[in-house]
């Protein structure tokens, strides 16, 4: 037998003999597993009596289970976004949660590059899972960019995956919420998405009191560096460190930018910018003319005008991390500052030439389902939806569950949802039961009202009994 070692990458294990990766999208490796020569991409074999003992029942350290009263919640929140991209006109688009790994790499050394779960494929092609949504959305806007309408307003939920250090509302795969407007130069489409941020916190009970939006644009942190006269090539490197301006001490950030070549000079105009907190006073850094300025007074005067400009908060520090932001950028918080960033968005005019296309002008916003639930549980207002169906349905005699069988299709037929009673059940159990699925009648089916065409139907919210003919159902 061929001699053989493990490596991690990111969560897979790949296993190499002699020097060779033999790996696979479906790839596992068992602890004493036996590979043949020559069996690349091929799932291991495990060696006799590995298998004994329970599996180990926990979901991937970083992943989640949803068993049905987690599913349910998630259902609720995602109807809630699919409820709010629809009233805002949006249509729904999806793509594969696996994607080619060039689709993500991206420069300016992004962190998200290495917390990509990335590997190759039996074919020996470079693959990922998605981190986000915004390079999914930009490979197909370019697949039909020269029959697509515009503008195009396109929303996603979808699966994303990061090999990160987890924290709350932090873990190694989440879904994610896209809302993104293609075709529009103007701030009036991130007027619009923020609205719909700014809905979508109000209808499951959060106000501006409880949450609020960072705004800024890049070009504010752009026109600063213009004045200290810094090459451009250190933009993105730059951002993604003021960036971490919340996360990490003054110190920390200014080391950071020392290392990359900004001068001491700089370094300190770039802090004292950031620290500006009003229109005004930026307009006094940048002058009149700063399209940055133009920008931000126009997108505060639509926010006012929308009935949501007491969401909003300037603050030049947030420039998100993404090398792909070219404009106004945001950023959902919590007020009491307990939790990580609930949303964030901005402006990408030029991320479809990166990927070779044309440029359109695009922004959006991804919408994590994580901490929004992190910060309803602390408000006290998480719901707890329940299992609900119209109808119980029981046989009273093993002999009528054929009938009892007709009578749950018919109902179902009509649009009710049914739950049939598939064993020899007494009736305390019935009630009980139908309690527990909150069920708004209990349909007993018995031998005396069969043979008068009828079924015993007890009204579960009304505490009323009633003998009901069957094509009265």
């Amino acid at each position: 037998m061929l001699s053989k070692r493990l490596v991690k990458c990111a969560r897979l294990q790949i296993v190499i003999h002699g020097g060779r990766p033999i790996v696979g999208a479906s790839c596992r490796v068992a602890t004493g597993a036996v590979q043949a020569e020559g069996s690349v991409g091929k799932i291991t074999e495990p060696m006799r009596g590995s298998l004994k003992g329970l599996i180990d029942t926990q979901a991937p350290r970083g992943t989640r289970d949803f068993p049905p009263e987690e599913l349910r919640l998630r259902n609720w929140l995602f109807g809630e976004f699919a409820t709010v991209s629809r009233l805002f006109g949006f249509e729904q688009w999806d793509a594969p949660v696996l994607e080619s790994e060039e689709l993500f790499v991206r420069k300016a050394g992004e962190e998200i590059t290495d917390q990509l779960y990335n590997f190759e494929d039996k074919g020996q092609r470079k693959m990922a899972l998605r981190p986000e949504l915004t390079p999914s959305l930009a490979r197909l806007v370019l697949q039909r960019q020269k029959t697509l309408p515009l503008p195009a307003k396109w929303w996603a939920i979808g699966q994303c995956w990061r090999y990160e250090r987890m924290t709350r509302g932090r873990r190694r795969e989440h879904y994610q919420w896209n809302m993104d407007i293609i075709g529009v130069a103007g701030v009036e489409a991130e007027a619009e998405l923020l609205a719909a941020i700014t809905l979508f916190f109000e209808r499951v009970g959060l106000s501006s009191k409880d949450v609020g939006i960072k705004v800024s644009s890049r070009k504010v942190l752009q026109s600063v560096l213009e004045q200290y006269n810094l090459p451009s090539d250190l933009f993105a490197k730059v951002c993604i460190i003021v960036d971490k301006i919340e996360k990490l001490p003054r110190e920390q950030i200014e080391k950071e930018l020392d290392a990359i070549g900004v001068p001491t000079e700089t370094v300190q105009g770039v802090l004292s910018a950031m620290s500006i907190r009003s229109l005004e006073e930026l307009e006094k850094l940048l002058g009149p003319n700063s399209e940055a300025v133009s920008d931000l007074k126009h997108l505060f005067n639509l926010a006012s005008g929308y009935g949501y400009s007491d969401w909003l908060v300037f603050d030049p520090s947030v420039v998100r991390g993404l090398a792909y932001y070219t404009g106004t950028v945001f950023e959902g918080f919590d007020r009491e500052g307990k939790l990580r960033a609930i949303c964030g968005g901005g402006r990408y005019d030029r991320l479809l030439g990166t990927f070779g296309g044309d440029d359109l002008p695009c922004t959006g916003f991804g919408f994590g389902d994580a901490v929004i639930v992190e910060l309803l549980k602390d408000k006290g207002i998480l719901p707890e939806p329940k299992q609900k169906v119209d109808d119980l349905v029981l046989a009273m005699d093993e002999s009528l569950r054929p009938q009892a069988s007709g009578i749950a299709s018919k109902l179902r037929k009509s649009g009710r949802s049914v739950e049939l009673v598939l064993e020899n059940k007494k009736m305390k159990w019935a009630f009980k039961h139908a309690e527990k699925c909150h069920a708004d009648r209990l349909v007993l089916v018995g031998a005396e009202e069969w043979s008068r065409g009828c079924v015993s139907v007890k009204d579960l919210l009304k505490r009323e009994q009633l003998e009901v003919p069957v094509n009265d159902l």
